[in-house]
Formats: C-alpha cells, sequence, structure tokens
C-alpha cells in the first residue's frame, strides 16, 4: 500500500551530486524547507523553475530536482522574469543571496517589484559575503569587522523589506533559517501567492561571520503577532523599521495590483504559453519584410 507520503514527489538530486557548503551552513535548512514547501504545494519537477545568480546561495538549485538556470552575478530576476512571460504556467522561484539580489542585482529588484510578474523571490541572508571570503555585504550591519573593512563597515545596511514595502510589493516576509516548521509556512505563502514575493531568510554563515550566528538570530528576532493586519501598508511600512528585535512573519500582503504576465498584450486573447502555440509564418515574412 501506498501511503501519503510515498506519493510525494522526490525532488531529490543524484548522490553523485557534491554539495559544496560548508558544515553547518544555514542554506541547508532553507534547502530541506524549500523541499517541504514543493512537495506539500503538490506541485512536480518540471513545473518549476529556479533560477539564481552567483554565490553559496545560488548554488541551490543544483542540490533541487528541478528544472533551473544559473545566471550572471546579480542577474537572476529579468531571467526569472522573463521566464515567466514566456512560460506562466511554471511556478518560477529566484534563490540566491543577499549580495546577488540586494547588491549586484540591486537594481533589477527595484524595477522587477515595478512590472510584478508572478515569482517568488526568496533571499539567503547571511549579512556578508560567503563565496569571496568574508567582504561586507549591502545587509552587513555598521561597525562590523570584515576582511576588506577592517576599521570596521561605516555603510548603513540596506533594509530589504521596507524598500520593497515602499514599492507596494504584492507580498513581503521575512523568516529565520533556523526555524523550518515557521519558515516552510512562509514559502509555502509565498509560492502560492499571485504576484511578486519576497522572502528575506536570516542565513546564518558558519566560517565568514562569527557575529549573526543562529544564536544572534534567535535573540534578536520575535514572530509577529497572530492579529496583526498584513494589508495595513502603513503599519506594515513601520514595523519593517523595527532593528532592536527583526519581526519574522508576512509583513505585507495584497492582492490590489495586475501580475506583469496578466498586463501584457500576448495573453490578452490567448492565455496559452509561448511553446504551445503554433508560429504564423505569414505574419512573421510580413513583419520581416516590413523591417527591410
Amino acid at each position: 500500500m501506498i501511503t501519503a507520503s510515498q506519493q510525494k514527489e522526490d525532488f531529490n538530486v543524484p548522490p553523485e551530486i557534491d554539495n559544496q557548503w560548508c558544515p553547518g551552513c544555514g542554506n541547508f535548512p532553507i534547502l530541506q524547507t524549500l523541499k517541504k514547501s514543493l512537495q506539500d504545494l503538490d506541485l512536480k519537477p518540471q513545473e518549476i523553475t529556479l533560477v539564481s545568480g552567483i554565490g553559496q546561495a545560488a548554488k541551490l538549485p543544483q542540490y533541487l530536482k528541478t528544472n533551473y538556470f544559473n545566471g550572471l552575478h546579480g542577474r537572476a530576476l529579468p531571467v526569472a522574469t522573463g521566464i515567466k512571460a514566456a512560460n506562466p504556467e511554471q511556478t518560477v522561484i529566484v534563490t540566491s543571496g543577499d549580495g546577488d539580489v540586494y547588491g549586484e542585482g540591486g537594481n533589477h529588484l527595484i524595477h522587477t517589484i515595478r512590472r510584478n510578474p508572478d515569482i517568488t523571490v526568496i533571499v539567503h541572508d547571511n549579512m556578508i559575503y560567503g563565496l569571496t571570503k568574508g567582504q561586507a555585504a549591502p545587509t552587513t550591519q555598521e561597525g562590523m569587522v570584515t576582511p576588506t573593512q577592517p576599521e570596521g563597515v561605516i555603510d548603513e545596511p540596506i533594509n530589504p523589506v521596507a524598500l520593497a514595502i515602499s514599492l507596494d510589493a504584492p507580498f513581503v516576509a521575512r523568516a529565520n533559517a533556523g526555524d523550518p516548521k515557521e519558515t516552510q509556512e512562509i514559502l509555502s505563502k509565498a509560492i502560492k501567492h499571485k504576484g511578486f514575493s519576497l522572502v528575506d531568510i536570516f542565513q546564518p554563515c558558519v566560517v565568514f561571520n562569527k557575529v549573526n550566528t543562529y544564536e544572534w538570530f534567535k535573540e534578536h528576532t520575535y514572530y509577529i503577532e497572530e492579529n496583526y493586519d498584513v494589508g495595513n501598508r502603513t503599519k506594515a511600512f513601520a514595523k519593517s523599521l523595527e532593528e532592536d528585535k527583526f519581526p519574522l512573519g508576512i509583513i505585507y500582503a495584497h492582492d490590489r495590483r495586475k501580475t506583469f504576465e496578466d498586463a501584457i498584450g500576448m495573453y490578452a486573447t490567448d492565455k496559452r504559453p509561448l511553446y504551445k502555440r503554433e508560429v504564423n509564418c505569414s505574419v512573421r515574412s510580413a513583419l520581416l519584410a516590413s523591417q527591410k
């Protein structure tokens, strides 16, 4: 007899694929949490495309059995937008690091939120550049000593949650990799939410960040109360500015905005993804002739 758990899709990659993360890295619980979320949502590997840039966090798509695309540093979001536009039937998830999304990809983040494609962006926020051995990242806290800031970081860290809310992103949440149960619930809701979803996940780097550890994130965070109004943008923005203890959970969510796929003309009368459509050679020839 096949049990319900055995019917869940197997997202495990072959054992010969060697994981390159450090033992104890916060990326491991994010990988396992995302896997469980995809299973609980009854998604199949072929229905999912993971997209990432460059970095330790950006390796995650290689350790999960789905479609995936690894792009240039900071360029995951435009690729994900294009994939979703070409095939709205795909569940498109960006999973990359805070340096990749907020640093090299910061400008793409702003304009992707403006476009509002129906994608989920999971950011592994360890407040450091892990791949390149400990340089300060956009989220590194002021005063932290790093190999390239020996006298301490002088730049104010970016607040990605406040930024996303200021741009009216439809779904904005923060999670902690050390709390897999709560993080899984947040990820599942983010993936199901229609429109751009940002989930900033605090993720310890056990080698190059000795300050923001599992214990530090536990002590400096709290979960938002159950009666909190996620649709109140003013209160959500105020909540995003709290830093003595960082709020965890869904901070802002609404369904007021039309998605990028719904807004562009190619799906106005034909909802089929591009690969399911026949090429009209006569129209294409006419277009080419008009360009000569």
